[in-house]
């Protein structure tokens, strides 16, 4: 199988590498992070580079690109460590968006693509960890407009957002609360009469918050939500991997060079052998990590079944490497690796979100166990 990239993928890694370097240094970062985490500046700076509308159909304004561009350039938000909601607004709120009308398309994806508005998901309840069929919240129908009632909790950039995209069952469902069937997808304006949003800064320097929503009229994008819902999750989980492998591969970098100069007993830390082997691991974990980021997105064009567990797969990989290198870098940097004032914690605090982000290790470890019906996985 060929890996090599194309040169427009490559072309595209290349500016989006530049306007981290340029725009986006730790500093400013570190100071969005103590500021509370808003980043709506910045997401406005990658919609200038048109990264907002990655995959948004080049009809509605978009760059039409796939989940190959999606990884490359998450690869490099990793590097940088850009505390922006881009993967919710640019990857995950199109790809619900697609199983809408051609008119609700028209009216939001342009929007969505020149970063006029800030659209994200708003999938997951209190009560349902990371099952994201676990709705509650409810939907009637009206002449124009659907009225939802309930609670969203940990959307991204909740207050910074203008709109949202809302799992939501349909009036008169009497199934069980965690069904699959039911389940109808709304857009849901932030200006809209009964809707309140409590925002708070996220560990990592990001932002996130809970969002409530009493008797607010919303637009349909579709009475089939599950599908959607489910294709989305995916792109999420193959975006959180690509971020996770430019983060890895930048501390690890960070950890080497360190080595490099930090001296200890009139020697340098990379000439000590036990300490060598260990880097040798970490990089043997990262390389993992980088196949099975490929493996996901690679697998996001396969039937659901295939799919879903490919995604699973990989994230149960990415999650062990992922709290590999970032506490094996921690312990090799000794006491700075977790001050504030030094990057590389930043880099390990990210990691660790991303672990739990998308379903933790275990969750997906429950996941891939769940669909391996016919064989034990050795032979599959």
């Amino acid at each position: 199988m060929d890996f090599e990239f194309s040169e427009d993928q490559l072309a595209l890694r290349d500016a989006v590498a530049r306007w981290v370097e340029k725009g986006f240094d730790f500093p400013r970062r570190h100071a969005l992070a103590k500021a509370g985490g808003f980043t709506r500046p910045v997401v406005d700076e990658l919609a200038e580079l048109g990264l907002m509308g990655l995959l948004v159909p080049e009809a509605e304004g978009g760059m039409g690109f796939g989940a190959v561009e999606a990884m490359v350039v998450m690869e490099e938000l990793g590097r940088g460590l850009v505390n922006a909601p881009y993967a919710a607004s640019a990857l995950v709120a199109p790809t619900l968006l697609a199983a809408a009308t051609t008119d609700v398309q028209a009216s939001c994806l342009p929007k969505v693509a020149t970063g006029e508005k800030l659209v994200v998901p708003a999938l997951l309840e209190r009560a349902g960890r990371y099952r994201a069929e676990h709705v509650t919240a409810t939907a009637k129908p009206g002449v124009d407009f659907w009225t939802l009632t309930g609670q969203k909790s940990v959307v991204a950039a909740a207050d910074e957002a203008e709109g949202y995209i809302v799992s939501a069952r349909r009036a008169g469902w009497a199934g069980a609360a965690d069904a699959t069937d039911g389940i109808a997808l709304f857009l849901l304006k932030k200006s809209a009469p009964g809707v309140t949003v409590k925002g708070y800064p996220t560990q990592d320097g990001g932002r996130a918050g809970e969002l409530v929503f009493d008797q607010a009229q919303a637009t349909l994008i579709t009475e089939q939500g599950w599908p959607a819902i489910e294709l989305a999750q995916d792109v999420g989980i193959a975006a959180t991997c690509a971020e996770a492998v430019g983060l890895m591969d930048k501390l690890v970098a960070i950890t080497v060079d360190y080595m490099n100069t930090r001296k200890q007993f009139g020697a340098t830390l990379s000439s000590f052998q036990a300490l060598r082997h260990r880097v040798a691991d970490v990089k043997m974990q990262l390389e993992l990590a980088r196949s099975m980021s490929y493996y996901a997105s690679l697998k996001l064009g396969e039937p659901a079944p295939q799919r879903r567990r490919a995604l699973s797969q990989a994230k149960v990989q990415l999650g062990q490497s992922m709290r590999f290198v970032g506490q094996q870098c921690t312990q090799l940097h000794g006491g700075i690796g977790v001050t504030d004032e030094y990057i590389s914690s930043h880099y390990f605090k990210r990691l660790t979100m991303l672990e739990l982000a998308d379903g933790d290790t275990l969750h997906h470890l429950s996941e891939v166990s769940a669909r391996m019906q016919d064989t034990a996985g050795v032979f599959a």
